[in-house]
């Protein structure tokens, strides 16, 4: 079994810290992972990524290869890397900025959206995303997640978070009752 996930959108909206939290909650499982991150020198606004490599075997390469799943939290995010994405791939975006998708299949959901009218705080917009994502795939225990991202925010913050956390979870499981996965060879004609 491995699983590579990739998170990708712009800086400030904490996208290492979801791969953090990810990686942390695969350790907290006993699986062997391998987390890194790039980002540009911008503090905010430029590109940013985190790779999570999830393996019950030992991790030969710590990069993402051919992605199990994409988080893309923002246009650029979605355009530069869904082709990188398997075939049964799943592909989950914040449709608060990405409003085109080159694939029929996905998991839309308005993160910072959510994050803003519901939290009023359009900073948790991440931590929603990590709800969703606990939902939609497979790889790990909700409550694993859960208490990695505990270990990973402020004090202070847990209520906000765990709310921003469910909210996700919620969203998920309706994304998944009303959405098909989505599947790479479902492409887009864009001629049409």
């Amino acid at each position: 079994m491995r699983y590579d996930i990739r998170i990708s959108g712009w800086g400030g909206q904490g996208i290492v810290l979801m791969g953090i939290i990810i990686a942390e909650a695969a350790i907290i499982e006993g699986l062997n992972t391998a987390q890194t991150q790039s980002y540009g020198p911008e503090a905010r606004g430029g590109s940013s990524k985190s790779e999570v490599v999830i393996s019950d075997e030992e991790i030969d390469y710590p990069k993402a290869i051919r992605l199990d799943c994409l988080i893309a939290m923002s246009q650029k995010a979605c355009d530069d890397y869904y082709g990188d994405l398997k075939e049964e791939g799943i592909l989950i975006v914040d449709s608060t900025y990405v409003k085109h998708v080159p694939l029929q299949r996905f998991y839309g959901i308005p993160f910072t959206r959510i994050a803003r009218e519901k939290l009023k705080k359009d900073f948790v917009a991440n931590v929603v995303a990590l709800g969703a994502f606990s939902e939609l795939t497979p790889y790990l225990k909700k409550s694993s997640i859960k208490k990695a991202l505990i270990r990973r925010i402020p004090k202070g913050t847990e209520e906000l978070n765990l709310t921003a956390f469910e909210e996700g979870v919620k969203e998920g499981r309706k994304a998944k009752n009303t959405s098909r996965p989505m599947v790479l060879s479902e492409r887009v004609d864009e001629d049409t």
